[in-house]
């Protein structure tokens, strides 16, 4: 979960519904005259696209439209009982964004943490949609029970037997948080469908490595971490861009949210690769 620094809009963000044959998604959005590409960013765990707000002048800046959205569940997006939660299932939402977010016939897709393991099933799905995969604090699989993070299994069993705002309650919270950011938090964490929250915890327990299908895409690949990110180990990370044929770069001043944490640091780390393969 990324904890914005702020929640008021950027000039030239924009608060947007995207109607799409899969349903409607919450979307943060940006546009320049003459863009030379197009990007698509999937937030993670508990996460939202106010994950990337920050990140999108940023990004407009340098001649990209962006797009950052809430996944199928999570905050603003609603979620069904029966919705299709599955990783292929999250991975068909975002190439269904992607097909009305840009007038492309490409775009650059970026999964951070949970968000990555659904940019991997998409890029599997349909290569030619991409110009290029990158891998944002994220791993091959399963995030798993990782020593001083909370533990996800306690969660996936409480929910549906505890309500979302007691599960909330019962998370660590942070005291020094602005009120604003602080209700934001307890909003869009309690605004999730929990069936949505519940599958998407269970992936980070047992998803599958696909990185060898990755791979064998052919996309052009970037990973990245924070330097002090605390979920999936920096060696696993490391062998994860090894396997698919380049380096972790990381990011300074940053731990799991460098589009937050360090945006500018981030962006400095990714434009050569979008720039090279635009």
């Amino acid at each position: 979960m990324s904890t914005p620094r702020s929640l008021v809009l950027p000039p030239g963000v924009h608060a947007v519904t995207i109607e799409t044959g899969r349903g409607n998604f919450a979307a943060h959005t940006v546009r320049t005259d003459g863009a030379v590409g197009h990007v698509l960013l999937v937030p993670g765990w508990t996460g939202s696209k106010e994950d990337f707000t920050a990140f999108l002048p940023l990004l407009a800046a340098a001649g990209f439209n962006a797009t950052a959205y809430d996944q199928r569940g999570q905050y603003e997006t609603p979620g069904a009982p029966d919705d299709d939660y599955t990783l292929d299932g999250f991975a068909a939402d975002a190439l269904a964004l992607r097909g009305m977010a840009s007038d492309a016939a490409r775009s650059h897709l970026l999964g951070h943490s949970f968000g990555g393991l659904v940019a991997q099933q998409a890029a599997v799905a349909d290569p030619s949609a991409w110009h290029s995969l990158s891998l944002l604090c994220t791993g091959p699989g399963a995030l798993g029970e990782t020593p001083g993070r909370p533990p996800l299994t306690p969660l996936v069993q409480a929910l549906g037997v505890m309500t979302l705002a007691e599960i909330r309650a019962a998370l660590p919270s942070d005291p020094t948080l602005a009120p604003d950011i602080a209700e934001f938090l307890d909003k869009r964490f309690t605004s999730n469908a929990p069936a949505s929250l519940k599958a998407i915890t269970q992936h980070l327990i047992d998803a599958p490595d696909i990185i060898d299908e990755v791979a064998a895409t052919g996309l052009p690949f970037w990973v990245g971490r924070g330097a002090d990110d605390d979920a999936w180990p920096h060696d696993v990370q490391a062998a994860m861009a090894g396997r698919l044929g380049t380096d972790v770069h990381v990011v300074e001043g940053a731990a799991h949210s460098p589009a937050v944490e360090n945006p500018q640091a981030l962006l400095d780390a990714w434009l050569p690769f979008l720039k090279e393969n635009t």
